[in-house]
């Protein structure tokens, strides 16, 4: 069961947002990254409220993701990116990015807090922050 609504072109933008931001990181990178995508839209929190689709989510400005200011991001998502989108709106979560609503890619170590937000963990290149319970508990519960 889906744990927000999303049409077939949705989980398509999904799959491109992934793609985009980090295909580099393999399946894994590109799951975690659609996971933040995921608790954005559920969260209704700090910087995402009223969040509710992932159109809003990926093309949120200001506050959404670089990678759709770049040429690469307008590629058309592969069968198995498609795959990997539909299984994070299924519910999947990985951690690092469980309860994440931000990620972003240091020039070094992780920090230990990225705008006041804490480090949840590092996977690959890319370091993920979630709030505090009780800045936002909608991300931290269960599907």
């Amino acid at each position: 069961m889906a744990v927000i609504k999303a049409t077939e072109s949705d989980i398509r933008t999904l799959a491109q947002l992934m793609r985009a931001e980090a295909e580099g990181e393999g399946d894994l990178g590109m799951l975690m990254v659609g996971n933040v995508g995921v608790n954005r839209v559920r969260s209704n929190c700090l910087d995402f409220k009223g969040i509710r689709t992932i159109p809003q989510m990926v093309f949120q400005s200001p506050g959404g993701f670089e990678a759709t200011q770049k040429s690469y991001f307008y590629q058309h998502p592969r069968e198995s990116e498609i795959r990997l989108a539909r299984q994070v709106v299924q519910g999947q979560r990985y951690d690092p990015a469980t309860n994440a609503l931000w990620f972003f890619r240091p020039t070094g170590e992780c920090p230990a807090q990225w705008y006041n937000q804490p480090n949840a963990g590092r996977y690959k290149a890319h370091c993920f922050f979630q709030p505090e319970y009780g800045n936002c508990p909608t991300v931290f519960g269960t599907y």
